[in-house]
């Protein structure tokens, strides 16, 4: 282990073998990454610990300086681990670079089936007794995270003392079909609210448009492909607390005048390509409607964003540029398109194609659990969440039993860390009955 210092806290990493696939314990291994975090003055303190499960799926745990953030008011209570959940992060990548030791397509989606919130899950309680010596910890879930929370409740409640979910209670039943049904309508309000603020942007929006429709597309200068509907999923940005500030932002310098005309300015073009690439996060892409895929269903997600997206003409790029209409942004949705735009992903087109089409995953959630629950939890749900729904998050609430919920307009999906210490403040209070 190394350990050392930044502003008020010490840090330490911590690496873990643990089974590829647990039901496999003697089997393959993958390496896991997490670095502890403790106050400078409490280093020596027997503390409890708190786990934070980050959101995606396969992002790795957020990278702080000091007690930024939520982190800070955790560390006043709790010894904290940042989890690069299994994939992400520095535990063992997988990627375009490393996914072709698996094999072909086949052997790869085989693999990758193994990375969802069950196997995270499992890893946490793998790891558990070599951190706590066996005492259950308390587990902070963002967005996705808080699937894994909910997945936690269902599967192993032994292991934990306090559930705190910021953005992110699951429908515990829903199909990927009805998570992007509920999820358009959504996305076309924040993007009202958008044109609202910068009505400056309608027509900045319809130029671009209307520049890559004309060319079929244009091929960015780090190599991405920018389509219509690859400009259009721009609107990802809309979901986060100054992500409307940020599209505002990237739109306004879009063209430069060149002796061939306007052409895509190379800072649009950087900033398009950052925002808009998969590469530091391809697990996301690739897996992305397997988390709402429910065992027992026997049906496939089979791209449920793309198909879905047909039964809201509004979106059709193509027909709104034949109209006087404002083009609408969509949202977090991945689509069969971005595995050709983008360089880290089109190597795992057909491993995308195969997991899309998959049927045999396992049950996420255990209705009759979550009835039964006595871990005390708290979840901050943010009142049409542009990413998780919020009436499927309040059904879920509902679901577990002694789930204290604190609903919110005044962040939007990223609040746990947009509000500093306040969301977690509030939710501790929740789960401690102090509110």
């Amino acid at each position: 282990m190394t350990t050392y210092r930044q502003p008020g806290v010490v840090l330490t990493d911590r690496h873990f073998s643990v089974p590829l696939d647990h039901d496999v314990p003697d089997g393959e291994t993958i390496e896991l990454y997490a670095r502890e975090v403790v106050a400078s003055d409490r280093v020596d303190d027997a503390l409890p610990w708190l786990v934070y499960l980050e959101g995606g799926p396969g992002c790795g745990a957020r990278r702080f300086v000091g007690g930024q953030a939520w982190l800070g008011r955790a560390l006043r209570d709790y010894r904290v681990l940042l989890l690069d959940q299994r994939g992400t992060g520095r535990s063992t990548p997988a990627n375009r670079q490393t996914l072709t030791l698996r094999g072909g397509p086949r052997e790869q989606a085989d693999y990758l089936a193994r990375f969802r919130a069950d196997a995270i899950v499992r890893d946490c309680e793998f790891i558990r007794p070599q951190l706590t010596g066996g005492a259950p910890w308390a587990v902070l879930g963002q967005s996705f995270g808080g699937f894994c929370a909910t997945h936690y409740l269902s599967t192993a409640p032994e292991g934990l003392n306090t559930v705190l979910v910021t953005g992110g209670l699951p429908s515990l039943d829903a199909h990927a079909d009805d998570v992007y049904r509920a999820a358009y309508p959504r996305i076309e309000r924040k993007v009202a609210a958008h044109y609202a603020r910068y009505p400056q942007d309608v027509e900045r929006a319809r130029r671009i448009a209307g520049y890559l429709a004309e060319r079929d597309g244009v091929t960015l200068n780090g190599g991405y492909r920018l389509t219509v509907e690859a400009f259009q999923s721009l609107g990802i940005l809309l979901g986060s607390g100054e992500g409307s500030h940020q599209l505002h932002y990237l739109l306004e310098n879009a063209f430069v005048r060149t002796p061939q005309g306007a052409a895509l300015s190379d800072a649009f073009q950087e900033q398009a390509q950052a925002a808009l690439s998969y590469a530091t996060r391809p697990l996301y892409a690739v897996l992305h409607e397997a988390i709402y895929a429910q065992g027992g269903r026997q049906r496939p997600t089979n791209w449920a964003a793309q198909r879905v997206r047909a039964e809201f003409p509004q979106f059709d790029a193509v027909k709104t540029l034949d109209s006087d209409a404002p083009l609408l942004f969509t949202g977090e949705t991945v689509h069969p398109w971005a595995f050709d735009c983008d360089p880290a992903l089109r190597p795992l087109r057909e491993t995308a194609e195969l997991l899309a089409q998959r049927t045999d995953w396992t049950p996420l959630y255990a209705p009759e659990r979550l009835a039964a629950n006595e871990v005390p939890v708290a979840a901050a749900i943010y009142h049409d969440d542009m990413y998780v729904d919020t009436a499927h998050s309040l059904d879920t609430a509902r679901a577990i039993r002694g789930l204290r919920t604190w609903v919110t307009d005044e962040y939007e999906h990223d609040g746990v860390r947009a509000s500093g210490q306040r969301v977690i403040g509030r939710l501790l209070a929740l789960v401690r009955d102090e509110l």
